[in-house]
């Protein structure tokens, strides 16, 4: 079996995902070490692995377990064509359950990621994400501010 790029973008979504749940957040870092994160309007909040890692460490909430008891899905992916500098922009969309032992299984937030790719050493990593908040209900026992 060969992959795609678009395989190998989408196990990154994947990855992200995978390591937000487990509240791995020196991974989501390492994870996206040459990115910058920014909010919808494209005002920065972290850059490099070492921000990345502090502004989850800072932003969301973990619980007994070392987990923010969380599951993140990632769908839609909608590719665009390749830009001059190799660069890939995909969009998709997320949306976030929550089930803590006092608290019901519970979507908390969705919304829309805009990331764009790039090949570097190692292959395809994050270069730029964007989040956009779409619609959100009981965030108090994810995050440490309310959006």
């Amino acid at each position: 079996m060969q992959l795609t790029d678009g395989d190998r973008i989408r196990g990154l979504l994947a990855t992200y995902c995978r390591l937000i749940d487990a509240g791995d957040f020196a991974g989501v870092g390492a994870l996206m070490a040459h990115a910058v994160l920014k909010t919808e309007d494209g005002t920065v909040i972290a850059t490099g692995a070492d921000e990345v890692e502090r502004l989850y460490a800072g932003l969301v909430k973990l619980h007994d377990d070392g987990t923010p008891g969380t599951q993140h899905v990632v769908a839609n992916a909608i590719f665009d064509e390749p830009g001059v500098d190799g660069t890939v922009t995909v969009t998709s969309t997320y949306l976030v359950l929550q089930a803590l032992p006092d608290v019901p299984l519970q979507p908390i937030v969705t919304g829309t990621y805009v990331d764009r790719f790039e090949t570097g050493e190692g292959g395809l990593r994050f270069a730029e994400r964007r989040f956009g908040i779409g619609r959100s209900g009981r965030l108090e026992h994810h995050l440490t501010i309310t959006p």
